[in-house]
């Protein structure tokens, strides 16, 4: 139906998350025909950060820099460091304002049915940032994976290797969200919250 160009582009915006055949098609004809200029922007800003995009050496968060500037900002508290699950989620924390400790990025969570073992997602790495002594070393370990089945497995993983280097451990809270009616939260929700209440 379309030229090959136009196909080969059609089908490379299909590898965004959500983005059916009918959206990339729209996307391509909205480029192609009424925004050129756009389109060669992001062409050119898609190429360089492909190419110079890589991972921190220190929390493993995508940065064009061997050290990302979380990691390099002497104003943050470096004895808190808190694991995550992807470099979206140091961005989801960020903008909630009220973190101001170190981050350290699995890039994925622990699933043996995958194949996916303790150094594909750098526990080998938090390990030795676990056991660092520089600067009074790391006081307190929160643990941030997604409350999924797979995430909680990665948590009580991590958990146990830090308590075994001394490392105070945390999980964050789960549970009903604000602003949200009870009659509408899943049971599982619902159930964790009960497990995990505080005291007022």
């Amino acid at each position: 139906m379309f030229s090959p160009l136009i196909e080969d582009l059609i089908r490379a915006l299909r590898c965004l998350p959500g983005v059916g055949p009918k959206s990339a098609q729209r996307m391509a004809m909205y480029l192609l025909e009424k925004d050129r200029e756009a389109a060669g922007l992001l062409a050119s800003s898609l190429q360089q950060a492909v190419e110079k995009v890589g991972r921190c050496s220190r929390c493993r968060t995508l940065t064009e820099q061997d050290v990302c500037s979380l990691c390099n900002n002497t104003r943050r508290d470096h004895a808190l460091l808190c694991v995550v699950e992807t470099p979206a989620d140091v961005l989801a924390i960020e903008q909630a304002g009220n973190y101001h400790g170190l981050y350290f990025v699995l890039h994925g969570h622990l699933s043996p049915i995958d194949g996916v073992g303790p150094a594909d997602i750098g526990l080998d790495l938090l390990g030795e940032r676990l056991g660092e002594k520089v600067g009074g070393g790391i006081g307190e370990l929160i643990i941030a994976t997604n409350p999924t089945v797979e995430g909680e497995a990665t948590a009580q993983f991590i958990a146990e290797r830090a308590r075994a280097k001394g490392v105070s451990v945390s999980r964050i809270a789960h549970g009903v969200p604000i602003g949200g009616e009870l009659e509408y939260i899943d049971g599982g929700t619902l159930a964790h919250a009960f497990n995990s209440r505080t005291v007022l």
